[in-house]
Formats: C-alpha cells, structure tokens, sequence
C-alpha cells in the first residue's frame, strides 16, 4: 500500500491527546478557569486553539463554525455564532500560559523500543533546530519580536524565532523556546536543555556550539553529537583504532572528534567535523555516528510540516498582538503533536514505522473529524448573552 494512499483506520480526535478533565485541572491551576457563564467557555477556547493551530490559514470565525458543527446541529438553539470581536476577548481571557502549560505536561518524547527509527543503540536520538516564524505587519509584533534584515532592506514581516528539540523517530518536538529575532538560536537553546536527559543522544549543528551550552547539555546527563565550526581549536589529537580522535576543550572536559568528507553528484565536498561525549569508540563506532548525523535533517522536515503543510505555502500567524501570537506558536505546536501521536498510534497498530504514513493524510482525517473534539456542549457550560 502506497505512503499516500494509506487510510488512517479508526484515527482518533484531539481530546484524546488532551483530555477535558486535564484541560479543566491546568486552567484551574492557571487562574484562567471562567468565572461566570459565557458564551465560549475557557475550556471551549483551549480546544478552539489548537483548531486554529490545524487550521492555521482559516479564518477565526470558519474554525469556530467547523469546531461546533456537531453541536450546533444538535442543538439548534443555540443562536448566532460569536463575532470576531468576542472570539479575540475570550482568545485574551485564556491568555497564553494554559496552552503553555498543557503542552509541557503532554508533549513528551513516545518512542517504545518497538518504534526502532526513535533508537540507536541504547540512546533515544533526538535533534535541536530552530526556525523563525511570520507575524502579522502590527506595531505592537515590531516591537516585541522584530523582524530580520538590513538598516536598509527590513522583512515585510515580524519573526519570531522558535527553537526545538525532536524526537526523530516519533517527530515529536517535545522542547520549544521562543522569542524575538533578534535573540540567537543558542540563546534559546538554554532555555531548553531541561528537557534533556540521561538516555538521550542529540544532534545539533555547528551553528549551537558554544563552550557554555556545550556543558549546560552534558550536565543534564545526556550524550552529544554537535558538529562544529572548523574555526573550533580541539587541541591535540590522540587517533583511536575506529579513525575517530580523542581531544579536549580549552574549556571543558574530554571529547572524541569525528572528521569526514561528503562528495556530492555535482563533485563539490563539504568538509565535516563532529564532536562527542561518548569517549568509548567500541559503544558508538565512528562510521556508525558518522551515518547517525545525518538525521539531523529530519527537524528540518518537520519545520516544513508546521510551516507548509499545515500552515499552508506561506504560513503567516494570524494574531495582531505578542501575547495572541504567543497563543498561536502553542496551539499550533499542540496541534503538530495530536496529529504525530495519532500517527504513532495508527503505526503502532498496523506494525509500521510512522514514516510509512502520510501527515498530510493524517491531517485531513482529524480535520474532518474535527467536531468530535468537543465532547462537551457549551450550551450546558454557559447560558447565551
């Protein structure tokens, strides 16, 4: 059966991933529970929020009709539909900090020992990226995020930059920072290497060395595999039986050097360097790690999954102000995750790697099934105005 073509049976919606009980504890736990009856309910306006991240080129008020089709046809009463108005003030009443909250107590790394693209060896093999996403043209996004160019030459839009930890077998980002654009992607980084662990081997690019977050990751616990600038001093090499070399920081404890050359169709080279705690080249040979760094690659596809697939050929964020924005990121980053765990699920099922199965099929099956999601009715939470 073709990767396309593959039907998702029996694929679940997005309360699943987030169930209402827990939607309610963290909004509690928050203080953005409603206090009084309305119309769009705090609980109603977290599940409303990851619709937007699936539906991020929609307008607010088509993702509202979509999300509330089964209970609108159920209960005809239930009057008009809020007005784009009412949609931004409850949007503000929840605020960021619920969506913040629900996606660092769910969205964690789920690869099983069966899922054999989540492991190498014993290490669970997990990626740091970063990208930048598109804001809408606001003084107030300017300001707080800024945007990328010359003095001379400014982007027609506010960024904000994001940086990730994945977990490549699953793609699962599990680890997210984010800021203005100004703010480097090292910067961001640290806010990150808590989500790091014993267990763990990760996979970062040149551009995320420092000496600094260099140490911050190894003490978490975690093994590392960071290429880096050939500007880096290693000190003097000792050649070890696999072709790799033992060396040490200026700054820093021992670490084991891995150099290679690729040679592509076109006859150009490109020169690698790779750096990593695992000192033992019997536990992780050389050539094998050599292989693994190419991985690294798949956070870049799921970056395309955000930005293209679900948010269309140019995803833009669709909020007027930082904090909205900030909403936004979550939601859609909540919404990446439903639809991954799914997938995982539909793999583990049928025996097959989640890479057999098309995300572009798995989002349309939970888009349709979207209005599934809402297994409250409102009309039974709030009293219409």
């Amino acid at each position: 059966m073709g990767r396309k073509g593959m039907e998702l049976e029996g694929l679940g919606v997005l309360d699943r991933e987030f169930p209402l009980e827990d939607v309610k504890r963290i909004l509690e736990e928050t203080g953005r529970e409603s206090q009084r009856k309305r119309k769009l309910p705090a609980t109603l306006m977290v599940y409303y929020t990851i619709a937007l991240g699936l539906l991020a080129s929609v307008g607010v008020r088509q993702v509202l009709r979509h999300l509330l089709d089964q209970v609108r046809e159920d209960e005809p009463l239930l009057g008009p539909l809020a007005t784009e108005a009412a949609i931004t003030k409850a949007r503000q009443r929840l605020g960021v900090e619920p969506l913040k909250e629900l996606f660092a107590r769910f969205v964690k790394p789920l690869g099983k020992k069966w899922l054999k693209s989540a492991w190498y060896r014993t290490w669970r093999v997990v990626s740091l990226d970063g990208t930048t996403l598109r804001t809408l043209d606001t003084d107030a996004n300017e300001k707080r995020f800024g945007r990328s160019g010359s003095k001379n030459s400014k982007a027609a839009y506010p960024q904000v930059r994001v940086v990730g930890l994945l977990e490549n077998g699953t793609r699962i980002l599990f680890g997210v920072a984010m800021g203005a654009w100004s703010r480097g992607e090292m910067t961001l980084a640290r806010d990150l290497m808590g989500r790091l662990g014993k267990g763990m081997l990760c996979l970062a690019d040149r551009g995320f060395f420092g000496y600094e977050l260099w140490n911050q990751a190894v003490a978490t616990g975690a093994d590392l595999l960071w290429r880096v600038k050939s500007t880096i001093k290693l000190g003097p090499l000792q050649k070890l039986p696999d072709g790799s070399y033992l060396g040490r920081f200026r700054k820093g404890g021992a670490i084991r050097v891995i150099k290679f050359t690729l040679t592509f169709k076109s006859g150009k080279c490109q020169h690698y360097r790779l750096i990593t705690n695992i000192l033992d080249p019997g536990s992780a040979p050389a050539m094998e790690l050599a292989q693994l760094y190419a991985k690294r690659w798949t956070i870049e596809t799921v970056f395309e999954e955000l930005k293209v697939r679900i948010g269309g050929p140019k995803l833009l964020l669709r909020s007027a102000t930082p904090d909205l924005v900030e909403q936004d990121v979550y939601g859609l980053l909540l919404a990446h995750f439903g639809v991954r765990h799914e997938m995982i699920e539909a793999a583990r099922h049928e025996g097959i790697d989640p890479e057999d199965l098309s995300f572009a099929n798995a989002l349309h099956v939970i888009i349709r099934r979207l209005p599934e999601m809402v297994s409250f009715s409102p009309s039974a939470e709030a009293a219409l105005p």
